[in-house]
């Protein structure tokens, strides 16, 4: 149905809770850069609203450290379009300072945490290797 996959790789040690704030977070950059994602409103039998949801399901995957810098190393070495959440954004209160924070780091030396990319299936299944489904 999609030629395109969404994939979010998490470092498998966080707490579950940095887990599901990270994949917030890494979803919006997504959603921001594609705004065709978004499907439309839902509207129930009682005629309320909801908002709308992404069209395209995204996978979850959890990585070690290693793997994950790997990915990231991958991700580089292609040019490709990815959203990022580093350790040091857990301390921060706001966007401003989480790009900031960013901004301390050369690329390969990011304390990552969490990284997602859509692309085709078939470079993201590729650049993905070495994380499993997050469990």
């Amino acid at each position: 149905m999609f030629d395109t996959k969404i994939a979010i790789v998490l470092l498998a040690s966080l707490k579950n809770w940095q887990k599901l704030n990270i994949t917030s977070f890494l979803t919006t950059g997504i959603i921001g850069q594609t705004s065709s994602l978004i499907g439309k409103k839902y509207i129930d039998k009682s005629n309320y609203e909801y908002l709308a949801l992404s069209r395209q399901p995204v996978v979850i995957l959890e990585a070690d450290l290693v793997a994950l810098k790997k990915i990231h190393a991958r991700i580089l070495e292609r040019s490709l379009t990815c959203s990022l959440y580093i350790e040091d954004m857990f301390t921060t209160g706001n966007d401003e300072a989480n790009r900031s924070t960013v901004k301390n780091y050369n690329s390969g030396d990011l304390p990552l945490v969490g990284l997602a990319l859509r692309e085709e299936k078939k470079i993201v299944d590729k650049v993905t290797k070495g994380a499993k489904l997050h469990s």
